[in-house]
């Protein structure tokens, strides 16, 4: 099905089952530890073997040799891999750096051996066993030293975008702001490890994974091992977070299929905590300069944002400065992104690539120009709402509610209550509200599924999209039971394999809304094969309550079925629709933080989002994805920064001992509100994306309410105590 004009009335809207709060149905094996992750599989013929890796210890070099022997000749240990073993292989698309193979080193903690044994502990001593010996390469880590030879970025990154006469129109501006921000390189932190059990049959190979894109690893597997791809199967039906950490191929899985062809037995490799943030990806560091100019009365005529950030060679830009082309109108404009190589980890998505880190520096320049323009922070960013694309006048949003967002969350949080900066005190706690726009783009992917209606009446589906925390498997429950005419407990909802059709995965915040459009679009061939056995009309035939009615004729959908019972599959696919308007998600994140006036700790109070995201596919899940993405932008905004080694081209914390994550106690109240709102130009669901619009504009608000309390403007994130105790006022 191709979706190329804007969606009608539909079965979706009769939301007898969508948009209604439903608990998630894989929740009750999810907390009764009946959910099988990557690393927990145990219904395999032959016990499993232990893989533990070996990663670098040097930056950038070569690796003359390795000494193994002690390794193979410990306990318990079955073989060892090693690189050099391997030689080169192919680098799939998708991977900046090989993950295995060969004798160059390009970053820290790549992996260069995996050694098998009976169990962990004797597979991880005898790893450290393995004597690497290296010919080291100086290397690039520092951004700031980076910066000045850094390049334009390949033009399918649409680097630079300009309108209008910004120098002009900026030297002109009544009232002006220039300033530069930065952001740290931060890791994804998902509760469950890269982790996976690869087995061969023959020249097949079945691996157990922790994917967020199953087709995507498939396709990419196959390139590294220079096998088919009709090969490999795929199986990832739970997973434990990834937050754009296991969008691509990772060296769990290419250590694990090396390890089991080479052992002849299944093979389970996790990577260890410490490995994680060095040998998979990471959010990179950013240097952004926001310049702004505005007449007295607040409408901004000039806006430019350029941004500074690095990756490995044929890495590319952290996409910073896309919120900025699109959220606020001003005729004169300018965006640019440049690269630099640096020789650490490769760089790549993290929960909102680019909107994240952009909006972190983008909201605080407008909350500094609201203060030198005098103007309520709310009120000025309403005087520049646009309903058209800035760059492009001639291209509408097809739904943009900012305004209606920024109200509603001044007036439930009661924004009244703002002083002027410094103003509110509570004995040693200084009191602050702060607040910024919230912008993601609505992304679609094509995304398959098959439908099956059983003699019995129940329907199964099956999709290789996967549910990595997100409620994935409710939500399609949902569609097809709406779909359907059923209650969601006649709904079977199978995920995670690549057996089953390609679909959109998970990622971009793209997957429920694409993946519950691919369910529509199976369902809507099981309606016709329903029908057409029946001799009903497919356009006018009635599902609900288990039946199918056309006229005064009622029939049980398990007797449609019959014994054998009937299959719908396709794969939903979009037209132009999606480029003739501008496809947006928009909302307001509100925050309350109190810092100790002796020491400089701040603490959140209470956070409000209000979100305009499309149709709500169900609040209960959405709000999940919101409050969680609203818990990782406080880490961006107060702890999270991947310390960098400058010497050894390293992060240093790489553990959760040093990396700090938000916990329970650093948030004590989070409230979601979502807007009315649907969109028939995104999708037959009317729905957009909503789990990483959640996290854009968090840290700007908190650094905004740490202005306000202080009078303090951090502009280098992480807000730390330190950058606040030399300007606090006096403690008595």
């Amino acid at each position: 099905m191709k979706f190329d004009s804007p969606a009608a009335t539909n079965p979706i809207d009769k939301l007898k089952v969508v948009g209604k709060p439903v608990h998630r149905v894989d929740g009750e094996i999810k907390t009764t530890g009946r959910a099988t992750y990557a690393y927990e599989w145990h219904d395999l013929d032959v016990a499993c073997a232990i893989g533990y890796p070996v990663g670098s210890a040097i930056a950038k070099g070569t690796i003359s040799s390795m000494e193994v022997s002690a390794a193979q000749a410990a306990p318990g240990v079955l073989a060892v891999v090693t690189t050099l073993d391997v030689g080169g292989l192919k680098k799939p698309k998708r991977n900046t750096a090989h993950l295995f193979g060969g004798d160059k080193i390009q970053h820290y903690h790549q992996a260069v051996a995996v050694v098998i044994a009976r169990t962990f502990e004797e597979a991880r001593a005898a790893a450290a066993l393995v004597k690497v010996h290296y010919r080291p390469e100086p290397g690039t880590f520092d951004l700031e030293k980076a910066k000045e030879a850094a390049v334009k970025p390949d033009e399918s990154q649409e680097p630079d975008t300009a309108t209008g006469d910004f120098n002009t129109a900026f030297a002109e501006a009544a009232v002006t702001l220039d300033q530069i921000y930065t952001t740290p390189d931060q890791s994804h932190c998902m509760m469950e490890p890269h982790a996976s059990i690869a087995s061969w049959n023959g020249d097949e190979l079945t691996v157990r994974v922790s994917s967020q894109m199953i087709d995507w690893w498939r396709t990419d597997l196959a390139t590294t091992l220079g096998m088919q791809k009709e090969k490999i199967r795929l199986i990832s039906p739970f997973i434990g977070g990834g937050f754009g950490g296991k969008l691509f191929l990772r060296a769990d899985t290419v250590l694990a299929a090396f390890a089991a062809k080479a052992v002849g037995m299944p093979v389970k490799v996790a990577l260890p905590r410490p490995m994680i943030p060095n040998n998979t990806t990471h959010r990179p560091a950013t240097i952004q300069r926001v310049r702004i100019g505005a007449e007295r009365d607040g409408k901004i005529t000039a806006i430019a944002h350029e941004s500074w950030s690095g990756d490995l060679p044929g890495g590319g830009p952290e996409t910073a400065v896309n919120q900025t082309r699109l959220l606020y109108a001003g005729a004169n404009r300018m965006t640019t992104m440049r690269l630099a190589t640096l020789d650490l980890p490769e760089g790549n998505a993290m929960r909102a690539p680019g909107e994240a880190p952009g909006m972190m520096a983008l909201e605080i320049a407008m909350d500094e120009m609201a203060e030198r323009l005098h103007l309520d922070p709310v009120e000025f960013r309403i005087l520049n709402d646009t309903q058209v694309d800035p760059e492009k006048p001639e291209r509408p949003f097809s739904r943009r509610n900012l305004i209606g967002c920024l109200m509603l969350g001044r007036d439930q949080f009661g924004w009244e209550r703002r002083g002027k900066a410094g103003s509110r005190r509570e004995g040693q706690k200084l009191i602050g509200l702060g607040m910024a726009a919230a912008f993601r783009n609505n992304l679609v992917m094509p995304s398959g599924a098959r439908v099956q209606l059983g003699r019995d009446g129940g329907v199964t589906v099956q999709t290789d999209m996967t549910d990595i925390g997100t409620g994935s498997y409710t939500i399609i429950a949902q569609t097809a039971a709406e779909m359907m005419g059923v209650g969601i407990d006649r709904v079977t909802v199978e995920l995670g394999d690549s057996r089953f059709p390609v679909s959109a995965g998970s990622g971009g915040q793209f997957g429920g809304n694409s993946s519950t459009s691919g369910v529509y679009a199976a369902c809507v061939k099981l309606r016709e094969a329903v029908a057409s056995k029946l001799g009903f009309n497919s356009d006018d035939a009635l599902f609900e309550n288990g039946q199918v009615r056309f006229g005064n004729r009622s029939v049980p959908l398990s007797e449609a079925a019959g014994s054998d019972g009937l299959v719908g599959e396709d794969r939903m696919t979009w037209g132009d629709i999606v480029d003739t308007q501008q496809q947006s998600t928009f909302g307001a994140h509100f925050v309350e933080v109190d810092v100790d006036v002796f020491t400089g700790e701040t603490r959140i109070r209470r956070m409000l989002a209000v979100c305009a995201s499309g149709r709500i596919l169900n609040p209960i899940t959405a709000r999940s994805q919101v409050i969680g993405a609203m818990t990782m932008g406080a880490g961006a905004a107060l702890s999270e920064e991947l310390a960098v080694d400058l010497r050894r081209g390293y992060f240093v914390n790489h553990d959760l001992a040093g990396y700090e994550v938000p916990v329970h106690a650093d948030i004590p109240n989070q409230d979601v509100i979502f807007m009315e709102e649907t969109d028939p130009r995104s999708s037959p669901m009317k729905a957009k994306g909503i789990a990483e619009l959640g996290i854009c504009g968090v840290a700007a608000a908190i650094a905004n309410a740490v202005f306000n309390a202080t009078g303090i403007r951090v502009r280098n994130y992480p807000v730390t105590l330190d950058k606040l105790v030399g300007g606090l006022p006096d403690a008595t």
